[in-house]
């Protein structure tokens, strides 16, 4: 079974995901470091490269190119997203929605990690709730204009989704209860963790 993660800046998403492959020994692909590995080497932050796919279509179509072939070549692993649904439509899909503003405030939080902050590769003037806040938002509209422009999809569109779960207002610890237990009721019963 294939498992696509999708949701909101600062949703939890990565912790699911992590927490999923390790309790289901599941691989775990993450889109998000393929891209800001991207960016990095174009000298980039992740925000800047979202900026030039507005008008540059290969900043994105790397990246689909990759999630098709991880579907053609493998089984049984979880990919973090915010389109392999689309492109793993046989996939269990989940998207983890936040209000953008819990969303900054959670980023902010994890960018006062100097390890975490050079991983999310954010940009370098996000120090204030609002900037962070700004950059969210920015990114949103981003990421929705290139996914409508390039493949005609609405990734925030609850429809699309196996599980859509607003994790605005509950613990990580509960959200991640919530997923683990819609997973566990659609993986094969042969392949069911205890």
């Amino acid at each position: 079974m294939i498992i696509t993660i999708s949701g909101m800046p600062g949703s939890g998403k990565s912790t699911v995901a992590r927490r999923l492959s390790e309790q289901l020994t599941y691989k775990r692909y993450y889109m998000g470091a393929v891209r800001r590995k991207a960016a990095r080497k174009l000298g980039m932050t992740l925000e800047e490269f979202n900026k030039k796919g507005e008008t540059d279509a290969s900043t994105d179509l790397f990246v689909e190119e990759y999630i098709q072939k991880l579907a053609r070549s493998r089984d049984n692993f979880i990919i973090e997203s915010r389109t392999a649904w689309a492109f793993i439509p046989q996939s269990l899909k989940i998207f983890i929605y936040v209000d953008p503003r819990e969303g900054a405030r959670r980023i902010l939080s994890s960018l006062k990690n100097p390890r975490s902050a050079r991983a999310r590769n954010e940009g370098t003037q996000l120090r204030t709730y609002e900037e962070v806040l700004k950059s969210v938002q920015d990114r949103i509209q981003s990421d929705d204009r290139r996914y409508q422009k390039y493949y005609n999809l609405r990734v925030g569109d609850k429809k699309n989704y196996d599980l859509y779960l607003d994790a605005t207002n509950i613990s990580a610890e509960e959200e991640y209860k919530i997923v683990e237990k819609f997973v566990q009721a659609h993986i094969p019963h042969s392949t069911k963790t205890p």
